[in-house]
């Protein structure tokens, strides 16, 4: 008995010694390592399930972007192998139904538009099938493997190329557009053969099982802001019959034929009576257009994606739930639920191949941006994972403990968010709070891992709290809780994100006198706002933020979602301006106190330009400190790897100067280091 004791204690104490040398061996993570921290995309399972196909982004700092290459790996999670290596990288691999042939989406040559190639799943050189004038996108393979159907815009007209030769090339604005269409190439010849013509686009479709029907999104044209004006559409897969299914003013996503061809499913954001402004349903509509019913309507979530089950008697979706992500089943008919999937993460890519009896799908967690699982269709299944991509994460870096928390906000209902401790976090000890809010608003934080947006990992390793809010606006609790922002955008939702901070400091967690603000796109609204309403922040950071809620409007590629916030447009009779102007922040700028640093990329549609322009000089005329940092090239996100670095690093700068009155040095890339 004293010798097992002996054993067990030895045991033990080697245990805590090799946590011990685990934890000391482990380092915080900088910017370039978060940078740098690979991106998994878009897996794909082969017919009979033995091997994936996934893309993997690397930083490449000499093209200043994220490189992605395809890999392949048995399902079993062994033999890992680099498919293709081309200089341009190459995305979108698909497997022919016999599982021989895999056929991807690349740019070959310096001039060369977005193309599909051909590779043997054997290896060797991958083989060019279309060179359509236009760059091509979204492939799918028909049932028998002999064609593959892909979306392309219409080629501009020899007139207008001539003109634009010469720059005579004076354009109507949003009208002078080529329209997407669907179209199909014979693998044997590379043939090609227009599906669908007219004027219209296709703004998405998906085959049928059998191959015999096509489902899609047919749209006036490709603009942005017309796609409330969108229709769900059956038609054979030779483009011939086409019938529209659905008749209303909001935008539907990811339609799909039911197995026996009698049901169409479909998702929008709208309630069972098609009006605007609602968590993401689920609708099914018959192959004629003559009924339509919304599924699980009891459900207070976000459905972000969905399939039909092989038999068609069941749906799975993967539901938004706030903080985290699950994959449900639902009953076709009574809607009712049943979870296949719990735990504190996210769900990123999910597909469901009938022929393999398999979900595969990306997980995301505190510790692992999302390696590829499977999970087997039979009810009681378990997750099993399949790759190791980031496992590297957790050996080598220490990394902040991530939880729920959640407050009551000023009107007494409540709110929940995701909290990031500082890395050298003490019981007792207040730390300095760095709040980010996402954007959206229609979205939610959820339990993940940091990226270089938020860069979470390295604000704890300065030792900063991070609490992300899921405010009133956000999805996954429901319409009520969506619907706070119907007629007032900000009516409770920044007076949450304030009682966030006043619970932690309540919490005896956070520093009040040591508080910053953050965040991008429907985050940059929420840090004009916040700072227009109190001076409690010492720094704040706006990225692509608005300003003016009227000029807002028209300047912005969509407008849609933002009609509901205030009843109506700012140029309809009798238009509600007065509500549009209170609830912009500009109205309030005369009392901002606090240092704001503004962003926005040069080329920005979305939140364009001028908003943050309005921002910077009213600050800059009350003498409050501020700088406005414009990326060219770049849209409504920053992709660039220095456009990303040059972000955090000017964002750190500025906290560590007006909220921890610390020296702070920049990091510079890898390729620029001495």
């Amino acid at each position: 008995m004293i010798r097992n004791r002996i054993c067990v204690l030895f045991a033990a104490m080697c245990l805590l010694l090799a946590a011990t040398v685990f934890s000391q061996t482990r380092q915080a993570m900088t910017l370039v390592d978060l940078l740098e921290t690979p991106r998994l995309t878009d897996p794909q399972l082969s017919p009979d399930g033995s091997q994936l196909l996934y893309v993997l982004g690397r930083a490449d700092w000499n093209a200043n972007q994220m490189q992605t290459h395809i890999w392949r790996v048995n399902s079993d999670g062994g033999n890992t192998v680099q498919l293709t290596n081309g200089s341009s990288g190459e995305l979108s691999p698909r497997w022919s139904p016999s599982g021989e042939t895999i056929a991807f989406l690349a740019k070959r040559g310096p001039t060369e538009e977005s193309q599909i190639y051909l590779l043997g799943n054997g290896g060797g050189e991958a083989s060019k099938l279309t060179a359509h004038p236009t760059a091509v996108s979204d492939i799918a393979w028909s049932s028998d493997g002999s064609s593959l159907y892909f979306l392309a815009l219409d080629e501009k007209s020899l007139e207008q190329r001539s003109r634009e030769s010469k720059n005579d090339d004076v354009y109507a604005f949003e009208e002078q557009l080529e329209q997407q269409h669907l179209w199909m190439v014979a693998v044997s010849t590379g043939k090609t053969t227009r599906v669908t013509e007219g004027g219209y686009s296709i703004l998405a479709y998906n085959l049928s099982r059998d191959g015999r029907r096509v489902a899609f999104h047919r749209a006036p044209n490709p603009v942005l802001e017309y796609r409330d004006a969108s229709e769900v559409w059956l038609m054979n897969s030779d483009g011939s019959m086409p019938v529209r299914l659905t008749n209303n003013d909001v935008p539907e996503s990811g339609a799909r034929v039911s197995p026996d061809g009698s049901q169409v499913l479909f998702r929008s954001r709208s309630n069972g009576r098609f009006e605007k402004y609602y968590n993401s349903n689920v609708f099914l509509v018959s192959a004629a257009g003559t009924t339509t019913q919304m599924l699980a309507d009891e459900l207070p979530y976000e459905f972000t994606a969905a399939e039909w089950s092989e038999d068609g008697r069941s749906l799975f979706v993967v539901a938004n739930m706030g903080l985290h992500s699950e994959l449900l089943r639902l009953d076709s008919v009574t809607g009712m639920s049943e979870p296949l999937t719990e735990g504190q993460h996210s769900i990123g890519s999910w597909t469901l191949v009938p022929s393999a009896d398999q979900h595969i799908l990306t997980i995301r967690e505190p510790n692992n941006p999302g390696d590829v699982w499977l999970l087997a269709t039979d009810t009681g299944s378990m997750l099993r994972r399949v790759t190791r991509v980031f496992d590297y994460l957790a050996r080598d870096f220490h990394l902040p403990h991530q939880e729920g928390v959640d407050w009551t906000g000023a009107d007494g209902v409540s709110v929940e968010g995701l909290l990031f401790y500082p890395l050298d976090y003490e019981e007792g000890r207040r730390y300095p709070l760095v709040i980010q809010t996402h954007g959206g608003p229609q979205a939610s934080d959820k339990f993940g891992f940091g990226s270089s947006r938020n860069y979470t990992p390295v604000l704890s390793a300065m030792g900063y709290f991070v609490l992300q809010p899921n405010y009133r606006g956000s999805t996954g609790y429901g319409d009520v809780f969506l619907r706070d922002m119907v007629d007032g955008y900000f009516t409770n939702a920044h007076l949450d994100v304030l009682a966030g901070a006043d619970h932690l400091i309540a919490s005896s967690l956070v520093d009040g006198d040591r508080m910053a603000k953050m965040g991008w796109s429907g985050g940059g609204h929420m840090t004009n706002k916040v700072i227009t309403h109190t001076g409690r922040f010492k720094a704040a950071s706006s990225g692509a933020g608005a300003a003016n809620w009227i000029s807002m409007y028209a300047q912005s590629d969509t407008r849609s979602q933002r009609t509901p916030w205030f009843g109506g447009t700012p140029w309809q009779v009798d238009a509600p301006t007065d509500l549009y102007w209170e609830h912009s922040p500009l109205k309030h700028v005369s009392g901002v106190t606090t240092p704001t640093i503004f962003l926005v990329g040069e080329d920005d549609l979305r939140v364009p330009m001028p908003q943050s322009v309005e921002m910077h000089r009213a600050l800059k005329s009350l003498g409050v400190p501020t700088h406005l940092y414009v990326a060219p090239r770049e849209g409504h996100g920053w992709r660039e790897l220095r456009h990303q670095l040059f972000k955090m690093n000017v964002e750190l700068d500025w906290f560590e100067q007006y909220v921890t009155d610390r020296p702070y040095t920049w990091e510079i890339a890898p390729v620029d280091r001495p």
